[in-house]
């Protein structure tokens, strides 16, 4: 049951339904149930959509599919499925197996980055820092950690505010996830 109420998109205010449309045509779709749950509060909203320009900014020097496992790593470590299965859904309609990814050296630096930030932000090794910075300019670092930031903050909202999954995300659950 959900804790955020969704608020069909009929019976929004004006100025959600304005801004949902908006950004629906923007992103080439519909909204998923966590946006239609944050237009019920437009400031809410719009902060929690600054994570696509971030997305936007990103994908150019490190590739959507990099950014998926980066933020696939982020939400399955912090046990968020909502977020967790949209990351999975991009990478097996990619062609990809995220349980058992081939990658890059700099994909799996931000795979281990995803984790430690999701799982132990307080205990990351020096040693690992140092090779995120061989690996990534100040400014790509931290366009990347406010990036994990609000991925992780969104993960936070899904789970919290008890955000029903998005219709089709199920089917992209694990083997032993998978409901008997």
């Amino acid at each position: 049951m959900t804790f955020l109420p969704i608020t069909p998109h009929d019976s929004l205010k004006p100025e959600a339904r304005a801004a949902g449309d908006v950004f629906a045509s923007s992103r080439g779709g519909g909204t998923t149930n966590l946006q239609a749950a944050l237009l019920g509060n437009i400031p809410s909203f719009t902060a929690y959509a600054e994570w696509y320009s971030l997305w936007d900014e990103i994908a150019p020097w490190i590739g959507e599919r990099a950014l998926s496992l980066f933020s696939y790593a982020i939400s399955d470590e912090n046990e968020c499925p909502g977020s967790a299965l949209f990351f999975r859904k991009n990478l097996i309609d990619a062609g990809d197996d995220p349980d058992h990814p081939q990658v890059t050296e700099t994909e799996q630096l931000l795979i281990d980055w995803g984790r430690l930030i999701a799982g132990r932000p307080h205990d990351i090794p020096q040693e690992f820092y140092d090779r995120l910075e061989v690996a990534f300019s100040p400014e790509r670092r931290l366009t990347l950690l406010a990036f994990a930031g609000l991925t992780v903050a969104t993960n936070l909202l899904n789970t919290v505010g008890r955000i029903p999954l998005d219709d089709g995300l199920s089917d992209y659950r694990r083997q032993d996830e998978q409901p008997e």
